[in-house]
């Protein structure tokens, strides 16, 4: 049998390597809407949600003035941030298109709605919601079903409100 970790087991955080750390900044704080809880200097800095210590770290120890990992190599395909409900990621959505920063893409995926970014180093980066488990599809099996579907991107930015 396979170890298994328990069911209350999260994710912590994040830590990305990038190459300019204001410009991360900028884009983690002011762009998603992460407040800075700590600052190493011209090295490092940490951002959260609320009041939590950190969900995300941005470092340029060994990246500094490097270019973009390759797209064609292992490493992170993405980040993804879990927003409390539809309204939230609408509002981060409006955030994201009024900072000018272009969609990657978008989806239905029956469990979540999902809108995907790039960060300025070029990571990929989920926004997204979860819908209540009592809505996910399920094949007749009763197994998970989840799907690649359009979403309604205006629908969405309407909930913003």
């Amino acid at each position: 049998m396979t170890a298994k970790v328990p069911a209350g087991t999260r994710v912590g955080h994040i830590h990305l390597k990038v190459t300019d750390l204001e410009r991360a900044i900028h884009f983690y704080g002011n762009v998603l809407g992460f407040t800075v809880t700590q600052r190493y200097g011209d090295q490092a800095a940490f951002l959260a949600a609320g009041n939590y210590h950190h969900h995300i770290g941005l470092n340029t120890w060994h990246s500094r003035g490097a270019g973009p990992a390759p797209e064609r190599a292992a490493g992170l395909y993405h980040s993804a941030f879990l927003f409390p409900d539809r309204a939230s990621l609408g509002a981060a959505l409006q955030r994201v298109l009024d900072h000018g920063t272009p969609l990657d893409g978008a989806a239905d995926h029956g469990v979540s709605e999902a809108v995907y970014i790039r960060d300025p180093d070029g990571n990929g980066v989920e926004l997204y919601r979860d819908r209540d488990p009592a809505e996910w599809p399920h094949d007749v099996d009763g197994a998970l079903k989840m799907v690649n579907a359009p979403l309604d991107v205006a629908a969405l930015l309407a909930e913003a409100g």
